[in-house]
């Protein structure tokens, strides 16, 4: 089983940075994609920015040029670096995984908790 757990949301003015960490535990598994998606109040959730093993990435147009996403392979991490936030980037942001299970060579997706992220004067 892999837990993904999240942190580093929390309230802040716009134009304010924050930092999102999501770390994957567990034993007996690979990472390979991860992503960040985020859902706000009555939408739908929505991809944010996603990043291959190999360092590849890719953003939703609204966060180009604002957004960050970066991972540290060897602690199966994955970062969100957000900056000149918006009051649109509010919603509770959720991290992803796309893992092989060792044993058995199969593809399973986890989903981390959420982490809240606010963005008001």
């Amino acid at each position: 089983q892999v837990q993904l757990v999240e942190s580093g949301g929390g309230l802040v003015q716009p134009g304010g940075s924050l930092r999102l960490s999501c770390a994957a535990s567990g034993s007996g598994f690979s990472v390979y994609a991860m992503a960040w998606y985020r859902q706000a109040p009555g939408k739908q959730r929505e991809l944010v920015a996603g990043i291959t093993r190999g360092g590849s990435t890719n953003y939703a147009d609204s966060v180009k040029g604002r957004f960050t996403i970066s991972r540290d392979n060897a602690k199966n991490t994955v970062y969100l670096q957000m900056n000149s936030l918006k009051p649109e980037d509010t919603a509770v942001y959720y991290c992803n995984a796309d893992t092989v299970v060792s044993a058995t060579a199969l593809l399973r997706i986890y989903w981390g908790q959420g982490t809240q992220v606010a963005v008001s004067s």
